[in-house]
């Protein structure tokens, strides 16, 4: 059993490609596929213009970063469908020289912090109380 996890990914460069709500439903779809397939527990989540945070723990056979690389391609790949075929021009800001893609939606390496502790667990959910909610107003919505 893995530690339930503070999770955060960011759009390339910090464009704010999340802030039509199509792509935050993109996330959201996703998410809830993930735990209707029990591959994780979702405890909270926030989706801003540029990127997300969550706190999420792996369950089943697979391993945090495999999850983590499936939700990241999975997003990714619906997000590039439907730039190119209703943003293109949209799609071209995300165009990078790389061997093994075309374009690049998320930042290399997101950032994964095991909550090891009920303390720890506390003080991330917290954060999403404090710092999200009183940031974003509807973010309390998305979260409880």
């Amino acid at each position: 059993m893995y530690w339930p996890q503070f999770y955060t990914a960011t759009i390339l460069e910090w464009k704010p490609l999340l802030k039509p709500a199509k792509y935050k439903d993109v996330i959201i779809q996703s998410l809830q596929h993930l735990t209707a397939t029990k591959k994780i527990t979702l405890f909270a989540f926030v989706i801003m213009d540029n990127h997300l945070h969550m706190i999420w723990q792996a369950i089943g056979n697979k391993t945090p970063k495999q999850i983590q690389h499936s939700f990241m391609k999975y997003t990714a790949q619906q997000i590039k469908f439907d730039l190119i075929e209703n943003h293109p021009l949209v799609l071209d800001k995300f165009r990078v020289n790389a061997k093994n893609r075309t374009y690049q939606f998320w930042e290399r390496n997101p950032l994964g912090i095991e909550l090891y502790s009920h303390e720890v667990f506390m003080q991330h959910c917290l954060y999403f109380l404090v710092f999200c909610a009183g940031s974003w107003p509807l973010a309390i919505d998305c979260i409880f």
